[in-house]
């Protein structure tokens, strides 16, 4: 029997009742990942398996290095079997490890292979993956259409012409892609030179002079448009916490034109500019009647070292200890008392968070849509089977978990679509053992088959109006 059954992670009757009956048989919407939109639109040909599973998966990477192998192996220039072995002989040592069970997720639901990973296999599996990919079959948009995934959204910069957005939806291949609005570099003033060059990118994007934050705020309302001729419907920000410090447009003017002239700002004047940018960024997205996301809690490009030697993403990030409860509330009291909150999903990379941004989310609902802000799904590190649960029960504890609209991959891999299989039969095991223990009614059994459907699909769908 192969590791990967028919019951994986199902651990009672109930679970796998509801798995198989309605689960499974959903589709996907991925509305939040970093899949490449060129490769897409060119329906992009994997060189090897390598490539595939080990050409930018800094989850892979972390876990390599701290198996003893060698930089070479990883992101340096060995070949691409010498580097698939190295990743082979780590499989074994991976056991509890998400990777374990996403390795063979991937090789069953993508590839048909059901053998196990590991030093003995890695031969015959190599040039078996290599076999298929070679095949039209294996190509970038067949490998999402094998997941059924419904809708993708990108993660976009204002300044990006989305070309490839265009040309996808020109040539329709089964899955909408459309892109999604991550702004985070318009508020990143921390460094005047890479700043001001952005700034140059985003003036030609927008067709007009940035020279004062009002044209910032104008270029970026002309982008936001653009975005949403393009059928964006979301936002995305990337943040250490939130920011909510009190300013005045005049010092958020002199903040802007000093960062033009090369000076660094100040942790006041930070603060100040990244308050006043995150509050429009807010302003424009509940008036396009967006959802917006904030990914709040990481600390990233720890390693000097090797940040100077790869760049950025590329494992060397790590959950941060912040204080975010106040800033978030003051920011969105602020955006309440304005009459601006858009619908909102909060995620954060530090577990014991959980309940702080669930209670965030619930203190602004105001009854205008089912879920309006909610506390969303694990994220990063916390994209594991613990991680999962424990935001499964901080959700249900404190707020309405048959609201809750579900997984996404937040991946930059084709095949990462396994994980959305993951979290639906883990989902399907909590409710499941539940109705065994008795903690949920079993004559209700109709009900709770449409909560998990609409976790899995529906939720999502109908939050974005996709």
């Amino acid at each position: 029997m192969p590791f990967i059954d028919d019951n994986f992670m199902l651990t009672s009757k109930t679970a796998r009742e509801l798995y198989h009956e309605s689960a499974a048989k959903m589709p996907i919407i991925d509305y939040h990942c970093h899949l490449v939109p060129q490769m897409i639109a060119e329906n992009y040909q994997f060189r090897d398996i390598t490539e595939l599973w080990l050409g930018g998966d800094h989850y892979k990477w972390r876990a390599m290095r701290g198996n003893g192998v060698s930089e070479d192996y990883i992101t340096g220039n060995k070949s691409s079997w010498e580097k698939f072995q190295k990743w082979a002989e780590t499989m074994p040592y991976l056991m509890r490890n998400p990777l374990y069970h996403w390795t063979q997720l991937e090789l069953s639901r993508v590839f048909g292979i059901d053998k196990l990973l590991s030093p003995a296999t890695a031969a015959e599996i190599f040039e078996e993956c290599n076999a298929k990919l070679a095949t039209p079959d294996f190509r970038g948009q067949s490998l999402i259409r094998k997941f059924n995934v419904e809708t993708v959204c990108t993660t976009d910069d204002p300044a990006d012409d989305l070309r490839y957005h265009k040309h996808i939806a020109e040539h329709p291949f089964g899955t909408k892609v459309i892109p999604a609005w991550r702004p985070d570099k318009a508020m990143a003033i921390e460094n005047p030179d890479s700043y001001k060059t952005y700034i140059e990118k985003l003036a030609i994007a927008a067709g007009m002079e940035i020279n004062t934050y009002a044209d910032l705020m104008e270029a970026l309302r002309k982008r936001h448009d653009f975005f949403e001729s393009m059928g964006c419907k979301l936002s995305d920000h990337g943040l250490e916490t939130f920011y909510a410090a009190d300013y005045t447009d005049k010092e958020i003017e002199k903040i802007f034109k000093n960062v033009l002239k090369g000076k660094t700002p100040n942790a006041e004047e930070l603060e100040k500019f990244r308050s006043a940018t995150l509050h429009d960024f807010a302003v424009m997205d509940a008036e396009s009647g967006w959802a917006q996301q904030f990914h709040i809690g990481a600390i990233r490009n720890n390693n000097t070292k090797m940040f100077n030697l790869l760049g950025p993403d590329t494992g060397y990030d790590a959950i941060h200890d912040v204080q975010c409860a106040a800033a978030g509330h003051r920011f969105f009291d602020r955006l309440t008392l304005e009459g601006r909150l858009a619908k909102t999903i909060l995620y954060c990379l530090n577990p014991k968070d959980n309940e702080v941004l669930m209670t965030m989310a619930y203190t602004f609902n105001d009854g205008s849509y089912p879920g309006m802000m909610q506390f969303g799904s694990g994220w990063w590190f916390l994209d594991q089977e613990d991680g999962m649960r424990k935001q499964m029960n901080a959700l249900s504890a404190l707020g309405l978990l048959s609201r809750f609209v579900g997984m996404l991959t937040d991946s930059r891999s084709f095949v990462s679509y396994p994980r959305h299989e993951y979290f639906r039969r883990i989902l399907c095991d909590v409710i499941g053992s539940d109705i065994e223990k008795g903690k949920l009614p079993a004559s209700e059994m109709e009900f709770i088959h449409k909560m998990v459907q609409d976790i899995s699909y529906n939720n999502a769908k109908n939050y974005f109006n996709f």
